[in-house]
């Protein structure tokens, strides 16, 4: 049984999830804040996604995932799927969820239906990158991407990614030199059965990406955008 992690301080909004939540048959811990998500990270249980609602009476949610992505709470957990509940749906608030490590997030007040598809979405993929471990690395210039240990390394210094955003740069570095419509690469990220995408997300993520892989995000050399196309992982004219 899939174990869920809800932190939510909102009783009534917590209380209905739990109760949709079990029905769908996950097993459903709650707790209202930071330190009692803390407590139940730290109590050996192993949750398999954490529901994390960003705005809590003792902190905020973008804390706990970067303290998650950090290993914290071990390493065992750094990839634990996350999905952000939000009361803003601004392009400043999903960026900086996105920076803090969620995998996915989603606007209040939503429709239970909604959440549950996402959920289902977010473990497949997680799934999906687990059955990945016979592939072999990939090196682009100073790029090491390692699927089996699911780590990314530029010129020898490990690089910390999300799931999507390694997911991306797997897709990318597959096909090096090799031109991919923005379709070709929503569709590798996520299952066509998953009609809860944001196209705009994608270009946040390449942002991320050159933020951490180029020498100068403003001018990437690595990761480009062909205009009214899509984006191309440059093929390097010499390793470093």
């Amino acid at each position: 049984m899939t174990r869920i992690l809800l932190v939510e301080d909102d009783q009534a909004l917590g209380a209905g999830l739990v109760y949709a939540l079990r029905r769908e048959g996950f097993d459903i811990q709650l707790t209202a804040n930071l330190a009692g998500a803390c407590g139940a990270l730290h109590s050996g249980e192993m949750p398999d996604l954490l529901l994390l609602d960003v705005l809590l009476p003792d902190g905020s949610g973008d804390t706990l995932c970067q303290a998650v992505r950090q290993g914290a709470f071990g390493s065992e957990l750094k990839p634990l799927p996350v999905i952000f509940l939000t009361a803003c749906d601004s392009e400043a608030q999903i960026v900086a969820g996105l920076n803090g490590g969620a995998d996915d997030y989603l606007t209040k007040p939503f429709r239970v239906r909604e959440l549950i598809a996402r959920i289902h979405a977010v473990l497949r993929r997680r799934e999906a990158d687990g059955s990945k471990n016979a592939e072999a690395v990939l090196e682009s210039g100073p790029i090491r991407l390692d699927p089996p240990r699911h780590t990314v390394s530029l010129a020898g210094s490990h690089v910390c990614l999300t799931g999507t955003e390694f997911r991306l740069l797997h897709f990318l570095m597959r096909h090096p030199g090799q031109i991919l419509s923005r379709a070709q690469i929503l569709d590798s990220l996520w299952d066509e059965r998953d009609v809860y995408v944001d196209d705009n997300t994608l270009s946040v993520h390449i942002r991320h990406l050159r933020e951490k892989l180029e020498d100068d995000p403003g001018r990437p050399e690595r990761i480009l955008t062909v205009r009214g196309i899509g984006y191309q992982m440059a093929i390097p004219t010499r390793g470093i």
